[in-house]
């Protein structure tokens, strides 16, 4: 099952450029996961539909290319326009509908970060930019749910939320859970930091039930064990990489050293093993 997601992470780093100005044949798929939350895998981040009395609305909405296929998928559960679409970050591949669901007359939710990263990629006129942002974190209340959305600072990015549903007892994490059998990317330009994802991670399992179902951004729906195997997976490869740079003076021989090497890890064609040692070294490194 997680091969079977690994390609279509791989499929999804390659559609920004690919499919640029073509719309991609997709098998998607959903899974429902209580009376009101469904997920949708296509290609990109898997994406949260809340469904109930008041309307719909998402948790993240992929590529732009995507956006008529997504809303024939959300119709088959209910008919209508998404009344809001939370961006959990702000990379490509969650947000890429964005500007699309705007003009539908979606209300596009995130994070003060997240907005001002769009804003410098598409401009501060673009509908692709959030039109309520947030700091620590907001209530949605809608479709007789709750539904809490908090912000973790430098885990995966400077802007990354978890969208929690305490009626349905699901979570969605976005990036900074992938479930896929690797290791996450931390993207330390865009303000991540490996140290802030584990405290996030810890955070967030310190509120997860054993019935808990949990949507990771990249791959199957996950279970509490998955989270706690995933964040000992990336204390493991932590302490392998601190070890490894208490004996190597540089990134270069650190590199050399490989010392994520034996994990048993899957790494996509877009995130193979030096680049997560890369972006590793570059976080721990930091002062």
């Amino acid at each position: 099952m997680k091969k079977w997601f690994m390609l279509s992470l791989i499929s999804a780093a390659l559609s920004a450029s690919v499919f640029a100005d073509d719309e991609p044949k997709i098998d998607w798929k959903t899974q429902q996961l209580s009376e009101n939350v469904y997920v949708l895998f296509g290609r990109g981040g898997n994406i949260a539909v809340h469904v109930g009395d008041d309307g719909i609305y998402l948790v993240d909405d992929q590529f732009a290319n995507l956006s008529e296929q997504i809303k024939a998928q959300i119709a088959s559960l209910k008919p209508g326009v998404p009344e809001f679409v939370i961006n959990t970050h702000y990379h490509g591949d969650h947000t890429g509908g964005n500007e699309n669901f705007a003009k539908a007359g979606s209300h596009v939710i995130a994070h003060h970060h997240v907005h001002a990263r769009l804003e410098d990629k598409h401009g501060a006129d673009s509908d692709a930019l959030p039109r309520l942002t947030f700091g620590n974190d907001m209530t949605l209340h809608f479709n007789n749910e709750h539904a809490h959305i908090r912000h973790y600072p430098n885990a995966h990015t400077d802007g990354d939320a978890a969208v929690f549903f305490p009626k349905a007892d699901v979570i969605h994490f976005g990036d900074m859970f992938f479930n896929t059998g690797g290791l996450p990317y931390v993207d330390v330009e865009g303000g991540g930091s490996v140290n802030g994802l584990l405290a996030a991670l810890k955070d967030l399992n310190s509120q997860v039930k054993e019935s808990t179902k949990l949507i990771p951004g990249h791959g199957p729906v996950a279970s509490k064990a998955d989270l706690v195997r995933y964040i000992e997976l990336i204390e493991g490869a932590k302490a392998k990489m601190l070890a490894a740079m208490a004996k190597h003076d540089s990134e270069e021989a650190v590199l050399k050293a490989d010392p994520l090497e034996g994990m048993g890890l899957s790494y996509a064609s877009w995130l193979p093993k030096e680049r997560v040692t890369k972006l590793f070294y570059q976080s721990l490194s930091q002062k």
